[in-house]
């Protein structure tokens, strides 16, 4: 299902319009600061891949970002992330993911749906299962997975529908590779 991009798209641009593309032509110094965060973000190494991986894709599908449900961390996929993993992310409490994994999401859920639920049973259990560094880790993969609200709301996240394998450089940009 197509939908139309709820900004003009320059006719110098190509289609499906890369995010960063349309982002960077309306507003180039939002563009590049957002990128700088962003890439801030996946260079740090306090989590896990499959961790990470697994908090990407549900914020993914809460927001309903298409170009950012069709893409899979090859790091991840190299820590055990497969399809299993993936069809239990949307049933995590009744799935067999590890408890860690489960907590991860709890607090996806609550963070991204429901802010003020992350109770004091919910931090006793995120601080129990990670370290402070994952943590804060934990929470600025959640920021970063959220700037994708923008790419929705504006109909940019667009996608041809195949999936797209990445990898994540030392500076921390995306690099997409072959599956």
């Amino acid at each position: 299902m197509r939908r139309e991009c709820r900004l003009p798209v320059p006719d110098d641009l190509p289609e499906p319009v890369p995010p960063r593309d349309l982002v960077a032509r309306y507003q180039p110094d939002l563009g590049r600061s957002a990128r700088a965060y962003k890439d801030w973000v996946m260079s740090l190494d306090g989590l896990d891949p499959l961790t990470s991986e697994i908090v990407r894709l549900r914020c993914a599908r809460t927001h309903s970002c298409r170009l950012c449900q069709s893409l899979r961390w090859s790091d991840a996929r190299d820590e055990g992330f497969d399809e299993a993993v993936d069809l239990a992310i949307d049933r995590y409490e009744d799935s067999t993911l590890a408890e860690r994994h489960k907590v991860a999401l709890r607090l996806v859920d609550a963070y991204l749906t429901r802010p003020g639920a992350i109770d004091e049973k919910l931090a006793a259990e995120v601080r129990a299962t990670f370290t402070p560094r994952e943590i804060v880790e934990l929470v600025l993969d959640l920021s970063k997975w959220s700037t994708q609200k923008v790419h929705v709301a504006l109909r940019i996240d667009a996608t041809d529908g195949e999936r797209r394998y990445f990898t994540v450089d030392a500076d921390g940009a995306l690099r997409y590779i072959a599956g």
